[in-house]
């Protein structure tokens, strides 16, 4: 029933990380002044950012090393906010991606 105790990352887990951080940072960067990316460039940087976040919470408030449970508690509810979010903005018009 308990799970076993997973042993926490080293220094050079969180070197890479926040290496990779700083990459996807300067795409999103990059990103925003390439023209021929302009029809795709809000959900390209959803994702983008959307991983940026998946990687802080993971490794830097070491959510990879908690239980499922407040995996879930924090996950559900961030999916869930996050659809009521991108759908309060396809109401209004502010993010349509695809048009009418």
């Amino acid at each position: 029933m308990n799970e076993p105790p997973v042993e926490h990352a080293s220094i050079g887990t969180y070197l890479k990380v926040a290496a990779i951080l700083s990459v996807v940072t300067a795409l999103e960067f990059a990103v925003i002044y390439i023209r021929a990316l302009t029809p795709i460039l809000i959900p390209l940087l959803l994702v983008l950012s959307a991983g940026k976040f998946a990687l802080v919470v993971l490794f830097f408030m070491h959510l990879r090393y908690d239980s499922r449970a407040l995996a879930v508690l924090f996950c559900g509810p961030l999916a869930l906010a996050t659809g009521l979010v991108l759908a309060l903005m396809t109401l209004t018009g502010a993010f349509l991606v695809l048009g009418r």
